[in-house]
């Protein structure tokens, strides 16, 4: 949950493009970032993989007025629409990017190399997305951004609490580095969401960045309760699984409404 999800940068990169915001090579490069290179298979019309700023002006050509994000898990499709064999591939992926009016979406493929066990600045990155049909149909599960700040600041209260009883300190090297990458994060100033998002969609997606904060410190490194907090029984790590599920699940539709907010603002204005 710290980390930014990929499906959230192609999201809201190229509904700034779709909106007129920024140019196709400014969209490829924000959505590829740090990674080496993204490419896109499958797209209709294509027999071998193309590069982003291609795939993005194809879908904008299909019909496509809308990218929206979904980040299921098990026993939650959250942002999905069908058919059955896009949600398995999603659900695996653990994200994907539906683009609405072209009736395909996009499920990315992370291919590392290097050294550190797949981390780190030396990891040579690629993405493939493939490119799937999917249904005109409403995402399913997704709340809107009025919803999304109530859950999370709720949820953030009540995570708070219970971790609190459960003696999670946040005090080993696994806390203090999930603290410093956010607050890096926020200091530098990064832009959360690309041109054309309404400031909410900013404020939810960075309250959900700080929830992530949280259960990235809460689960420590190997997730056997050892590296920090005083959770150390299993009945104490079960208990603290519990306490965490709710709230991760209530993060992840705050990133949803969040990355989604340009598309909904758009279709509600007509």
């Amino acid at each position: 949950m710290l980390d930014e999800p990929r499906s959230g940068r192609l999201a809201a990169w190229g509904n700034a493009l779709l909106a007129g915001l920024v140019s196709l090579d400014d969209a490829a490069e924000r959505i590829a970032d740090d990674d080496a290179v993204h490419r896109v298979r499958g797209l209709p019309g294509e027999a071998a993989p193309v590069g982003l700023t291609l795939a993005l002006g194809r879908l904008r050509a299909m019909g496509a007025v809308g990218l929206r994000v979904a980040l299921p898990a098990p026993g939650h499709p959250l942002g999905l629409s069908g058919p059955p064999e896009f949600n398995a591939r999603a659900l695996d992926a653990g994200e994907a990017v539906l683009a609405t009016g072209a009736g395909v979406g996009l499920i990315p493929e992370i291919h590392r190399a290097g050294p550190d066990g797949g981390s780190g600045p030396d990891v040579h990155v690629e993405v493939v997305w493939e490119c799937l049909p999917v249904r005109e149909a409403p995402p399913a599960d997704v709340p809107s951004l009025g919803e999304a700040e109530r859950e999370l600041a709720e949820a953030l209260r009540e995570a708070t609490e219970a971790l609190t009883r459960l003696d999670v300190a946040g005090s080993g090297p696994v806390a203090q580095a999930a603290l410093a990458a956010y607050r890096a994060r926020a200091e530098a100033g990064r832009q959360v969401l690309a041109p054309g998002y309404p400031p909410r969609a900013v404020r939810v997606l960075e309250l959900a960045q700080r929830v992530g904060a949280l259960l990235a410190i809460a689960r420590g490194a190997g997730g056997d309760g050892r590296e920090h907090g005083g959770a150390v029984s299993s009945s104490e790590i079960a208990a603290r699984t519990e306490a965490l599920r709710p709230v991760e699940r209530t993060a992840r539709r705050a990133q949803v409404a969040a990355y989604n907010a340009a598309v909904e603002e758009r279709e509600r204005r007509g």
